[in-house]
């Protein structure tokens, strides 16, 4: 008996090094809001008592476009979009609940009407009748679910390799390292406190085709801003929330114009998802990008631009 007691403390005193060794603490609240927070950032709170960062840039009387990142991102994703539209467009971008400077969610869920809720919420701050909603795989999710409770504020949508259909990726073709490890119990708990950069970087790399993207600089504000204070507790929090996957009937139901744009080498979402989306909305277009992998606004930055434009002019004739 005694040999087992001495086994046992033997792995308990490993454990603990381990965790002492290899333990990543959160970042400093105070010190990521200087560095990721500057002009022309703001922090707004809203209706529901949730503050939120968040960046409003251009005209005010432009059609304004709201940008959802995807995730484990937070707004910076978009800054292609933001340099490249803010001359002519209101562009809105903001760090959903759980993620960059926004921090964890004032109620501590993570559910679709959750995440809708804050997009109603901050038009209504912002004083937005009528606008274009766009998202990136997650942030794609909560644009089609907003477009189906709200569709009449909705000039458009513009979903870019969203999450949301009921495709799957095959198996052995890809994935993302930190989002296995966020869906794996037990697991996943040893995330709210052991945090390596080398995963962050390898699952950013697993993400894209496009290898430029993955910057040194990059990699340090997904690892930086995953570690703000609450962000890794929500995060688990929200892989544990059940997901709505949407139907035909629902996407069906979905006639306002849409913009699809998708990375032909997705490992996360399949291009095949695109094609499901295209085939229900009754007035979509659907642009696949060769050699782009889960983020095409980073990746081809000037290539989706351009396609987005075009489509946006098709828009601004029709809004009041």
């Amino acid at each position: 008996m005694k040999w087992v007691l001495r086994i046992l403390g033997v792995l308990v005193a490993l454990l603990v090094v381990v965790f002492l060794v290899f333990r990543v603490p959160d970042t400093d609240r105070d010190a990521m809001r200087a560095k990721y927070g500057g002009e022309p950032s703001q922090f707004v709170t809203l209706a529901n008592g949730q503050e939120v960062h968040l960046r409003d840039e251009g005209p005010r009387d432009a059609l304004p476009i709201i940008l959802l990142h995807g995730s484990a991102a937070d707004l910076h994703t978009w800054q292609p979009w933001a340099d490249g539209l803010s001359s002519d467009y209101r562009v809105i971008r903001y760090d959903q609940i759980g993620h960059g400077l926004t921090g964890p969610a004032v109620g501590g869920t993570y559910t679709l009407a959750d995440f809708t809720g804050d997009v109603e919420r901050i038009a209504d701050h912002l004083g937005l009748e009528r606008f274009v909603l766009g998202g990136n795989s997650m942030g794609g999710w909560v644009t089609a679910g907003y477009a189906l409770e709200n569709p009449e504020r909705l000039a458009g949508i513009v979903l870019v390799d969203a999450s949301g259909s009921p495709v799957r990726r095959t198996s052995g073709s890809g994935g993302n390292t930190g989002f296995s490890i966020a869906t794996t119990p037990v697991l996943n708990q040893g995330m709210r406190f052991i945090t390596p950069r080398s995963i962050i970087e390898r699952s950013l790399s697993q993400s894209v085709s496009n290898q430029e993207i993955v910057t040194p600089e990059a990699v340090d504000r997904y690892w930086e801003l995953l570690r703000y204070p609450g962000n890794r507790a929500a995060t688990i929090d929200r892989f544990a929330t059940k997901r709505v996957v949407y139907s035909d009937e629902d996407i069906r139901s979905l006639t306002m114009p849409t913009l699809i744009l998708w990375g032909e080498e997705d490992a996360l979402t399949p291009v095949e998802a695109g094609t499901w989306y295209h085939k229900r909305l009754p007035s979509s277009s659907l642009i696949a990008y060769p050699g782009i992998g889960h983020l095409p606004h980073e990746e081809a930055p000037e290539a989706t631009l351009t396609d987005l434009r075009a489509w946006l002019n098709t828009l601004e004739p029709e809004v009041p």
